[in-house]
């Protein structure tokens, strides 16, 4: 993620490149996306995935990279199930 600091306009490398040359050499990237800070980020959440993991034990893992459909539907079929009933 790069932003123009005349415009405040947005733009990524891949996905939305600057339409000039003059505008890509003006671009100043966010400091959370700096190397160091995603590292300092991963590093946070894997010390903290394990007790995630462990504390949502019912939790189901969804394959994201996926058509939505899909995805809706396998979602769906996890959270459509029948409640347990207290007996009396």
């Amino acid at each position: 993620r790069r932003t123009d600091p005349v415009t405040g306009e947005r733009y990524h490398s891949t996905f939305r490149p600057a339409p000039t040359p003059e505008i890509q050499a003006r671009l100043r990237q966010n400091p959370k996306d700096e190397e160091g800070n995603i590292e300092k980020r991963l590093d946070i959440y894997y010390s903290n995935v394990k007790a995630l993991e462990e504390f949502y034990q019912d939790a189901f893992y969804v394959n994201a990279d996926q058509d939505p459909y899909v995805i809706f539907e396998f979602i769906e079929s996890c959270i459509i199930k029948p409640l347990p009933c207290k007996k009396h």
